[in-house]
């Protein structure tokens, strides 16, 4: 919007506004933005949840030392969605059909996290949707992400090729050419295209909420994991870096930056909230619509592989999960003393804080790692 209007409308008239056709100034002032109106409207948000009883319900077989947590104003993602969504209208360029995909795929699987959350509330228990209501949501979710990528193929304007790690040449295509050319295996081309967009798309969401167990663990990994998707965001539409880098490059695609950089400034603003002790929990709503919207961002600009590692520490907390559940059911046995994993170094007798910034050094280890990846190929 105030691209539209500083930039394209009155930048002729008025020598400093030609800098708003920079995506990086741009960029930079979405961050601003979505930072000063989380701590602007933080506290308001806080007290109108607390007035509202919007409260958060202990899980009856979490850590001891949770339960002194419960009562505290949960819901909070609906301040971080206020926070990203708002400086992306302002900042971004609205013509932009990468920007609308991202949006999407943020408030689709907010609003997922947002029925969860109410349905807690109004039972005053921690029971919102059972886990098949809020997976096959999910998938569904994913799968008209899915075909809005598939109408922005058809016109060009997406390839379903991926970058891969270390490697510069292979790109495997998502929509495979021969099973495309067969009128008997065509249908099996777009099967495997949404299966992988289901596994990467509810894999993040799923795997933002697991970690956002303690006060700041996950929105502190998030603004690592936002910072990296916007530094490959703006090479991925910047034609001299990608052509140097070797990155599939989707011309409109730094658009995308001002979305990265508006959830990177807003999770740090919710941080100055949820860090320990936290004021506010986010919630699924916050958590999902996160998971969500990073892994739009990271199928559009073709770094869905990269994202297993920019997000590394979301993927242990998954598999930890998953190999506990497994575990238990196939051998009456638990691998970890507790999962998700951070609860098992609790349950170690890992103070929280030590926990937490532990982990924040993990991820941020990790995200480095994955953007030397664009060149160690």
């Amino acid at each position: 919007m105030l691209y539209w209007l500083l930039y394209e409308q009155l930048h002729p008239h008025v020598i400093p506004f030609p800098l708003f056709r920079y995506v990086t100034f741009r960029t930079a002032v979405a961050s601003l933005t979505a930072l000063f109106l989380c701590l602007v409207l933080g506290p308001w948000l806080i007290e109108k949840l607390r007035q509202m009883q919007v409260r958060q319900y202990i899980r009856e077989d979490g850590p001891p030392s949770h339960f002194t947590k419960a009562g505290t104003p949960t819901m909070g993602g609906l301040l971080i969605l206020i926070a990203i969504v708002v400086p992306t209208l302002l900042w971004a360029n609205l013509r932009n059909p990468y920007l609308w995909v991202a949006l999407f795929g943020l408030l689709v699987f907010g609003g997922i996290g947002f029925w969860d959350d109410y349905k807690k509330v109004r039972s005053g228990r921690n029971l919102g949707l059972t886990g098949r209501q809020k997976f096959s949501l999910q998938i569904l979710g994913a799968l008209l992400v899915g075909a809005l990528l598939l109408g922005l193929h058809a016109t060009g304007l997406y390839s379903t090729e991926m970058n891969v790690p270390f490697f510069k040449q292979f790109r495997p295509d998502l929509l495979i050419d021969d099973w495309l050319a067969n009128p008997w295996t065509y249908p099996l081309a777009f099967v495997f295209f949404f299966l992988f967009l289901i596994l990467v798309l509810v894999g993040s969401a799923n795997g933002v909420n697991l970690t956002d167990g303690l006060d700041g663990l996950a929105i502190g990994l998030v603004v690592i994991a936002a910072g990296a998707m916007t530094v490959l965001a703006y090479a991925s539409g910047h034609a001299q870096f990608a052509t140097y880098l070797d990155l599939v490059r989707l011309p409109g695609a730094a658009e995308l930056t001002i979305f990265c950089g508006a959830m990177t400034g807003a999770a740090l603003g919710f941080l100055w909230y949820n860090a320990h002790p936290a004021e506010v929990f986010m919630g699924d709503v916050g958590s999902l619509s996160l998971g969500g919207g990073v892994a739009t961002v990271a199928v559009l600009i073709k770094q869905e592989i990269l994202l297993i590692f920019i997000g590394g520490v979301f993927v242990l907390e998954t598999l930890s999960v998953i190999l506990q559940v497994g575990s238990y059911k196939l051998r009456r046995k638990r691998i970890f003393k507790m999962a998700p994993l951070h609860h098992h170094f609790e349950a170690l007798g890992w103070e929280e804080s030590k926990i937490i910034v532990r982990f924040w050094i993990a991820g941020l280890v990790l995200a480095l790692f994955s953007l030397t990846t664009l060149k160690l190929r």
